[in-house]
């Protein structure tokens, strides 16, 4: 028997069963002993999801043993991994392929199982989450049995299991379609909330990765414009050891720590150090591989809770956002994360049918204002029909979602015939989709 507890330290289980199968085979047996028993099955990768949708209940399985590429065409770009994969173990043999994920989020830690199954999507309007690369999927079901699917292939169930929840079963294999390897030039810079906001759809438009980061108690942001090149003509000009190690390493994780620490025992702090931290912000301009600009180290431990509004609703409710903590008690050491996605055709995806911005909010695990701040930004953003990224905090329930979500019944349903028994299930998805 043992213990889980996430990434973030909000969600723990104790006295459960840890299984790591080498191999497919035994994975099977293991979910079918359990199934037989009655007794529940979760996978995990890395625990990277703030919500408990992947918190185990009988029995927790590691994936770490099913990684690594299956096969792989350079020629059409198609990639078959296994579940278990790591991103940042992905990168780097798709990097020594010459091939490149088409966009990431800003954390390489998680499976690609994990990703894609929550949703994880990076910033650019001309591109959708880490789902709509995946071609097909192969899933243990709670039998034991492996169900391939792909748009030719069992279509009905590759169409809602590109972003499964992990209610449906296990993802041993996922293929993507990948592209020829390209390098990105990164330049950020600061800027003023306000002229960032006025000029938004701009910034989000001409530019193919567009994110900003709001420093709450001030008005300063960090901006970041990143732009797709093709390699290998263009000269790679990465930051500089140095550079890099004070910018990424001391004061993005080493010093930031430390001002969060010090926020949460002197509370009246934080708003002189946030204002020193959004005023201390230095322009930097570098390019370098795709995947080593879209991610970065992220050591400071937090909690986040993210919604996806309308495109056209994205500034104001960043600008309610900032009345709400204006107008608080809180102390806010996190900045606020503003990305753009665009639309899709995956029935549980955040992107389903529409463009979205995307706002995320930041706590430390034990910050005192946590609870109030989340609940009033789940406020104003499911005003504006915000949905909430599945592994990142909120408080709706399937009522609320299959409202927000018009083939919500249909994964429902595939749910009930795939996973009859709730083999795969816990008491955070009875919540999100229903018992």
């Amino acid at each position: 028997m043992g213990e889980w507890q996430n990434w973030a330290g909000n969600q723990q289980t104790g006295a459960i069963e840890v299984v790591v199968p080498r191999d497919e085979a035994e994975l099977a047996a293991v979910v079918v002993a359990a199934a037989e028993a009655g007794r529940r099955v979760k996978p995990i990768g890395a625990g990277h999801s703030f919500t408990a949708i992947g918190s185990p209940v009988d029995v927790q399985v590691s994936l770490d043993r099913l990684s690594g590429i299956v096969r792989a065409d350079s020629t059409t770009g198609l990639v078959t991994v296994r579940g278990g994969t790591r991103l940042k173990v992905l990168n780097r043999a798709l990097e020594a392929l010459g091939l490149s994920m088409t966009n990431l989020g800003d954390i390489e830690e998680q499976s690609i199982s994990g990703a894609i199954s929550t949703g994880t999507h990076g910033t650019g309007a001309r591109f959708g989450g880490l789902a709509t690369q995946v071609r097909g999927l192969r899933l243990l079901l709670a039998d034991g049995s492996v169900l391939s699917c792909s748009a030719t292939e069992n279509p009905e169930v590759f169409d809602l299991a590109r972003v499964g929840l992990g209610a449906l079963g296990i993802i041993v294999e996922v293929t993507l379609q990948t592209e020829p390897l390209f390098a990105l030039h990164a330049r950020e810079g600061n800027g003023e909330l306000a002229d960032v906001m006025a000029a938004f759809d701009s910034h989000a438009s001409e530019t193919d990765h567009f994110e900003f980061y709001w420093f709450p108690h001030t008005t300063r942001v960090l901006t970041k414009h990143n732009t797709r090149l093709p390699l290998p003509e263009t000269p790679l000009e990465p930051v500089g050891r140095v550079r890099g190690w004070i910018d990424d390493e001391l004061l993005s994780n080493t010093a930031f720590g430390a001002t969060v620490e010090l926020g949460l025992r002197v509370p009246r702090l934080v708003k002189p150090l946030a204002r020193f931290a959004a005023s201390a912000l230095s322009p930097r301009e570098f390019t370098d591989i795709s995947y080593r600009v879209f991610t970065s180290e992220r050591r400071v431990r937090f909690v986040e809770s993210e919604y996806a509004v309308p495109r056209a609703a994205g500034m104001e409710v960043l600008a309610s956002l900032q009345r709400a903590v204006e107008a608080s008690s809180w102390n806010i050491s996190f900045p606020v994360e503003v990305r753009v996605a665009g639309a899709d055709d995956i029935p549980l995806s955040t992107g389903f049918e529409r463009e979205n911005v995307y706002i995320a909010i930041h706590t430390a695990p034990s910050s005192p204002w946590r609870s109030e701040y989340f609940a009033a930004f789940e406020r104003i953003a499911t005003e504006a029909g915000g949905r909430p990224h599945w592994g990142k905090m909120h408080t709706l329930s399937a009522a609320d979602l299959a409202e927000r979500y018009p083939r919500f019944g249909d994964f429902v349903a595939l749910r009930d015939k795939l996973d009859p028994s709730r083999t795969f299930g816990n008491p955070h998805l009875e919540h999100i989709l229903g018992s």
